[in-house]
């Protein structure tokens, strides 16, 4: 029995900021499994990647991460991401696409968590959800279930199967601009309940540098975005790594709160360079603290 599995494709990335281009890994899967490498759980990733990016995988092994193939894919998916100065805001692009995940794939994996994190509408079927929601707690990231692409263009679009599926989503993590997809409303409060309605239990919106918001069907928690001591380098990855320290403190039995600023607080130190979160549970504490000193402080 895992603490927690992660299900969803490993990316090529091509990155372009206003200060460089970057080739590399990425994905859900990619940044959530990086980010909880250090942390003390038992941990497994299943993912699918084409042979040519074998090496992705072995990386992961490499750092301890236990990683299945559910099998080799033709194609690795290939992104490439185009953000703004902000940081808040990109435009994508999608190569190549890989092979759908299949409900036999998942037959003999059994966790107290399992998070999804489908990069495009067909990666894992309504079925699959289903299926996991009898072994374990889901949480997914809507995220990929919005993706419409047309000639290597990503569009947002609605999900047809939304209310059939959240209803086996006990964590749904969505930012802004998907929550007001799913729900028809740009307002955070309305859009929670909403999704409360559906079926989902605990529902995490993401709103960039303006923080997040956590609903639980009885109040709203309400998460600052901390302030990087350095500087914003490369946001690619920010919300996977807040999904990842999110789950990991709702895993060790910490409220919605707690789970939230943790979460923040790790979201913040992956932001200050290029590639995943890879410190450790010490490493995002103190930050925590010393945010949170500073935000009484003033500094």
């Amino acid at each position: 029995m895992y603490d927690i599995c992660c299900i969803g494709h490993i990316t090529h990335d091509k990155v372009v900021t206003k200060k460089s281009v970057v080739h590399m890994a990425g994905g859900t899967s990619f940044y959530f499994s990086n980010a909880l490498r250090n942390m003390s759980l038992k941990y497994l990733l299943l993912t699918s990647v084409g042979k040519q990016e074998m090496h992705f995988v072995e990386d992961l092994l490499d750092h301890g991460i236990e990683v299945r193939l559910a099998r080799l894919s033709e194609h690795t998916v290939y992104f490439e991401n185009n953000y703004a100065q902000d940081q808040d805001h990109r435009t994508q692009r999608v190569l190549r696409r890989s092979d759908p995940f299949k409900s036999g794939d998942f037959k003999h994996v059994d966790a107290r968590f399992f998070h999804l994190g489908p990069l495009l509408a067909d990666d894992i079927p309504v079925e699959i959800i289903k299926q996991l929601s009898e072994k374990g707690k889901v949480s997914l990231d809507v995220q990929g279930y919005l993706r419409k692409v047309e000639n290597q263009k990503v569009f947002a679009v609605d999900w047809a199967e939304k209310k059939l599926a959240l209803q086996y989503v006990s964590i749904l993590k969505a930012n802004e601009f998907e929550m007001e997809v799913l729900t028809g409303s740009a307002d955070v409060k309305k859009s929670a309940r909403i999704l409360f309605e559906w079926g989902v239990r605990e529902i995490v919106i993401t709103l960039g540098s303006r923080g997040s918001v956590i609903y639980d069907g009885l109040r709203f928690y309400h998460v600052p975005a901390y302030s990087p001591v350095i500087s914003v380098v490369d946001a690619t990855g920010c919300g996977d790594t807040y999904m990842s320290g999110y789950l990991y403190q709702r895993f060790k039995g910490a409220g919605l709160q707690k789970a939230g600023e943790f979460a923040a607080a790790m979201a913040t130190l992956k932001i200050e360079s290029s590639g995943p979160f890879m410190g450790s549970e010490n490493d995002v504490c103190s930050f925590l603290a010393t945010a949170k000193e500073r935000a009484v402080f003033g500094m």
